[in-house]
């Protein structure tokens, strides 16, 4: 014969599973949230990096109706990008072409000069090509477009706010005092767009080659004896005034 333990012994023992089963769901439940606040960094350059990918560079030329070519300054818009493109460029030059506009004869003459000049400044033929589109709104006069790709440092997305920058005991960036998550990406993105070669941030440029000339000349006051400074006589000249002389 089997004996039942006393009523109050049960419902003591159902009590401590039921405790044991929901500090086990609140264990779980912190777990998680520190895993998920741990892997955002809080130091802005790591939450923000700067990233260096291929991206492109454009150069658009208005063209009219009636008139085909191109005027003074689109010259030099195209005949810098060529010289960028030299550089800079990872592909060929595409050149978007429109066809069955108003100013589709005009675009044409103009795609033949644009060739010329890009010839002219060192860019061979398999280096350019050319893709005739259609605008979707026929109201506007479409461009030419010139774009090449190179290698370029990028940040962002900026502008992202997953969480309010009020004070709330929910706002994990207010209540533990740490930078709210959009801190420092327009600075990173900012920075990034300045640098002018990427691998600057990846690895130092070789040294220059010395100047000869100064050098020798600072070698030849050496071996005589005499002061290698060099003295600049219009120094005193550039002073606004001679008062405590």
């Amino acid at each position: 014969m089997t004996t039942r333990p006393p009523l109050d012994r049960r419902r003591a023992v159902r009590l401590g599973g039921a405790l044991a089963g929901i500090a086990v769901a609140l264990g779980a439940c912190t777990h998680t949230d520190q895993a998920v606040t741990a892997s955002i960094p809080d130091d802005y350059r790591q939450r923000h990096p700067i990233a260096i990918e291929e991206a492109n560079r454009s150069t658009v030329i208005f063209v009219g109706q009636a008139r085909g070519g191109l005027t003074a300054s689109q010259r030099a818009d195209v005949m810098g990008l060529a010289s960028t493109w030299m550089r800079e460029g990872t592909g060929a030059i595409h050149i978007d072409l429109p066809t069955s506009t108003p100013n589709a004869r005009a675009a044409q003459e103009s795609l033949r000069e644009i060739e010329a000049m890009l010839a002219a400044a060192g860019v061979p033929p398999r280096g350019v090509i050319v893709h005739r589109y259609h605008p979707e709104d026929s109201r506007f006069l479409p461009p030419i477009r010139l774009t090449y790709s190179k290698i370029a440092a990028v940040a962002g997305p900026c502008g992202l706010w997953p969480e309010d920058l009020g004070p709330s005991i929910k706002n994990k960036s207010w209540f533990e005092n740490k930078p709210y998550y959009n801190f420092g990406c327009a600075s990173q993105r900012n920075l990034a767009a300045m640098i002018d070669n990427p691998s600057d941030l990846v690895q130092p440029r070789p040294e220059t080659p010395a100047y000869t000339m100064r050098r020798n000349a600072g070698f030849e006051k050496y071996r005589k004896g005499t002061s290698t400074a060099t003295i600049y006589p219009e120094a005193d000249k550039a002073k606004l005034s001679d008062t405590g002389k």
